[in-house]
């Protein structure tokens, strides 16, 4: 059976902190400031019932471009987007739009 012998615990456990101090320091961690440029877009939501709301509270995180494309959902689903956007994404949506973008949304034909 193997022993340690106490002196060979005690410099071990003595020396151990001093081999971790002669180790060579981590880099630092350096921060700069990055610019990110996000595409555009000038195309908006078409007129028609909605619109306005769509346009107002969409428009801060999506191109229309890009809910456009989407396809066609049902009514279920839209409100299933719209409350994740609110509630997950944190999406500023005022919450007397909620039921008009998503009728809004729901009323859409996608188009390329």
């Amino acid at each position: 059976m193997n022993t340690i012998r106490p002196a060979a615990l005690i410099t071990a456990l003595i020396l151990s902190p001093l081999v971790a101090l002669a180790a060579p320091a981590p880099e630092p961690m350096r921060f700069s400031s990055q610019s990110i440029e996000f595409p555009t877009s000038d195309r908006i939501f078409t007129d028609g019932p909605g619109a306005e709301a769509v346009n107002n509270n969409c428009l801060a995180c999506h191109s229309a471009g890009m809910v456009l494309t989407q396809p066609k959902l049902t009514k279920a689903q839209w409100t299933e987007t719209v409350n994740k956007m609110v509630h997950v994404y944190k999406a500023p949506v005022d919450q007397a739009d909620v039921q008009t973008i998503v009728d809004y949304l729901t009323a859409l034909k996608p188009t390329p």
